[in-house]
């Protein structure tokens, strides 16, 4: 689950971590109240769980009141990633000449929680990284000693040497030292402050970002009641997931239905390996009940970026017959009539071989001969 900015600077203070004063709003009357409790300057700002919000407009700074009623509605209603805005958060503006990153995750090749922290943090922090490595810094946390002290202090010198009013090193520490708690206590896969600033000598979160692993709501009350707020699932996601589908929208235009997470994956890699680009991750699990096959094509089809369709089945606890039988009961009853591509292997594959055989539709026995045939249908070939 991702946090809305709002709803994680709600966790930062719970743990003492300065933010800017800030209040959320949902209408434009409740943003014009806000900021004139709050004073000018100050951002108003899009509450919506995707990054890119100051690119796509949905960040803007108010240096006079009679301005936020105009900004508030401008973002109010924007669509941002295909996610509606349906809150802002009016928030102070602090004065500041530097801004930093800091975030920590899991570093699976150490299989250790990481901080990963920049003096260039802001919108560009991803070109940084890219561009200016020497500029990002890394420092693990031993999950039996924690922070080294060594470590950190080197980190220290040189984040904030150009810094004219730097924190202290015990604040440097205990800043460390909260994110990580928040990161444990919490069940967070990401914790992310960009940008943090420097504000009399002290830390000032200006921005906040949360990953809750899922698998952990059941602890938290909080998150869970959060579910429906923070939902940024496609339409085709909540249909899959009402199915019973492992279904996960991409921006390619080759549908992808396969039987297990594992050949799903390696399915994908071969369609970019053949020139390809995936629609959709969608597994469709171990079960033989041909209605899983027909609701999957339903829900490809209602993506108008699809150009061609791929089926991938290695057929053990799912028999090819049954994929097959759903298959042509799609076709005789909803009109599907993207170019498909077929690969059945394993149990009862020659059965459906025969059925698929009185459709008109070949079937392939190698993934990468059936993978090279959907590329070519995308990419508008025979």
């Amino acid at each position: 689950m991702k946090l809305l900015e709002h709803q994680a600077k709600e966790v930062f203070r719970n743990y003492n971590i300065k933010t800017p004063r800030e209040h959320v709003a949902q209408t434009t009357e409740e943003a014009c109240e806000h900021a004139k409790k709050i004073g000018t300057p100050l951002v108003v700002k899009a509450q919506v769980p995707v990054g890119g919000r100051g690119k796509a407009g949905g960040v803007k700074l108010v240096k006079d009141l009679s301005e936020v009623a105009s900004v508030s509605k401008q973002i109010l209603g924007m669509n941002i990633k295909q996610c509606l805005v349906k809150k802002v958060l009016v928030s102070q503006a602090l004065p500041f000449e530097i801004e930093y990153y800091i975030s920590i995750t899991l570093d699976r090749a150490s299989m250790k929680p990481m901080f990963i922290i920049s003096p260039s943090g802001g919108v560009d922090i991803e070109e940084i990284s890219k561009n200016q490595p020497e500029k990002i810094f890394n420092l693990s946390v031993d999950l039996v000693v924690g922070i080294k002290t060594y470590e950190m202090r080197s980190v220290y010198r040189k984040c904030f040497q150009d810094e004219k009013n730097p924190p202290s090193i015990s604040d440097f520490q205990q800043l460390l030292e909260t994110l990580y708690e928040i990161y444990l206590k919490e069940d967070a896969g990401l914790v992310e402050i960009n940008p943090l600033i420097i504000l009399d000598g002290k830390f000032v979160a200006l921005d906040a970002k949360m990953l809750i692993d899922d698998n952990a709501l059941f602890r938290h009350s909080y998150y869970k009641s959060l579910e429906n707020e923070n939902d940024e699932e496609t339409a085709q996601e909540k249909e899959a997931r009402e199915s019973g589908l492992a279904y996960i929208s991409l921006d390619g235009d080759i549908a992808c239905i396969v039987n297990g997470a594992g050949l799903a994956m390696a399915t994908m890699d071969v369609v970019k390996h053949w020139g390809g680009q995936p629609a959709n991750f969608l597994d469709i699990g171990g079960s033989s009940n041909p209605a899983k096959m027909i609701k999957a094509l339903e829900i490809i089809a209602s993506n108008p970026n699809v150009k061609s369709v791929l089926i991938n089945i290695f057929g053990g606890i799912t028999r090819c017959d049954d994929i097959a039988t759903g298959l042509v009961q799609a076709l005789e009853t909803t009109g599907f009539s993207l170019p498909l591509s077929v690969r059945l292997i394993g149990t009862n594959d020659a059965q459906a071989k025969e059925m698929l055989k009185q459709v008109k539709i070949s079937v392939f026995t190698d993934m990468n001969e059936a993978i090279k045939v959907a590329v070519q249908h995308a990419q508008g070939g025979n």
